[in-house]
């Protein structure tokens, strides 16, 4: 007998950019986090890339933005969609600059990050521990 698949959990928040937005979708995010028992320091990661990521869509996007984070199997997918057909590009900030590291940072942080053929979202992609309560 094949197992059943595991249960898909998603959450979904649209918002007018503005900076006091990144800290309520951290706080957002956390708590989905632990409602799906994604605790310690891979949450602590999962949260700063999503801030690195609506900060670059609040920062470069246009329009509205939307977070969508989902959880199913083994993996967490988080996604930032803003109006802006321009797709996030990594850069290489030089030593004083003050911001630029955004990319760079969730590059490090996830697995896997990529931005949509029609370059409105950017996503990343965690790796989940096998046997999670959830």
């Amino acid at each position: 007998m094949k197992p059943l698949p595991q249960t898909s959990y998603a959450f979904e928040v649209a918002f007018t950019p503005s900076r006091h937005q990144v800290g309520d979708m951290r706080r957002i995010t956390t708590v989905f986090l632990g409602l799906w028992d994604i605790r310690g320091p891979l949450a602590g990661d999962i949260v700063l890339a999503v801030s690195e990521l609506v900060t670059n869509a609040i920062e470069h996007g246009k329009g509205g933005v939307a977070l969508r984070v989902q959880c199913a199997d083994n993996e967490l997918h988080v996604a930032v969609t803003d109006g802006s057909p321009a797709p996030a590009s990594l850069r290489s900030p030089n030593d004083d600059d003050d911001s630029g590291r955004g990319l760079l940072l969730v590059t490090v942080l996830a697995d896997r990050w990529g931005t949509s053929e029609d370059g409105k979202t950017t996503w990343c992609r965690f790796r989940l521990p096998p046997g999670r309560a959830r």
